[in-house]
């Protein structure tokens, strides 16, 4: 499959796939999406109840949400277990030329991120550690519950498959009670895939380029 590096609009990289047309992140800007979205959507509201985070990520990619949610973790002081699916990874080549560690000054973290082994859960420092399974999200089962997920496949135009009911199904029984779950998406049919499953679904504000996106929370019905 071929990739290609590519700039986005915040100056960080982001990698585009010709055959597909989809790049990894929002063209106006990766690192500014992932932020948005992932950490101060998904990981700092948990962050501020609870001192040990398990997350899990659709779609490890370029490592991006990642090493962003190591430099959170750190900061914090908090501790987080890391899970990440990804059935393609980068090459060498290609996660050795993004930019996200000089930006970040995180260069030694993006690489140990890409060098550790898959399938084994790695202590990167005192407050991160992480697991990489390179399979595809349909194949994947846990007995760890995640206190929020990070669903960051590609579009629903590309990946229609990812975004069904059957998918969120699986997702919600991944999560915790009141687990929560951001994604950048929120068309209408994905809104009511996550509600048919029994999340209780919100839009808030979109990163930079988009309207909005969507969060996702496994509501126990038991406490209503």
């Amino acid at each position: 499959m071929k990739r290609e590096l590519q700039l986005t609009f915040d100056g960080s990289h982001t990698i585009f796939i010709p055959s597909s047309g989809v790049t990894y992140h929002s063209k106006h800007g990766a690192i500014q999406e992932s932020l948005h979205v992932f950490i101060e959507a998904g990981l700092m509201p948990v962050m501020q109840h609870q001192k040990e985070i398990h997350v899990f990520e659709m779609g490890f990619g370029t490592g991006l949400n990642t090493l962003l949610t190591l430099q959170a973790a750190t900061k914090q002081q908090k501790k987080v277990e890391y899970t990440a699916v990804e059935l393609y990874p980068l090459t060498k080549e290609e996660y050795e030329a993004l930019n996200y560690g000089a930006t970040l000054q995180l260069q030694n973290e993006l690489e140990q991120i890409h060098t550790i082994p898959w399938e084994r859960m790695e202590k990167i420092n005192p407050f991160f550690s992480l697991y990489k399974t390179q399979t595809a999200l349909q194949n994947f089962h846990s007995t760890q519950l995640f206190d929020v997920i990070y669903y960051d496949a590609f579009a629903p135009s590309a990946q229609p498959e990812l975004w069904t009911k059957d998918i969120f199904s699986q997702l919600f029984s991944l999560l915790k009670d009141n687990g929560l779950l951001v994604t950048y998406c929120s068309k209408g049919e994905v809104r009511r895939a996550m509600q048919a499953v029994g999340f209780n679904v919100s839009k808030l504000p979109g990163a930079p380029g988009k309207r909005e996106m969507l969060k996702a929370i496994k509501t126990n019905k038991n406490l209503l």
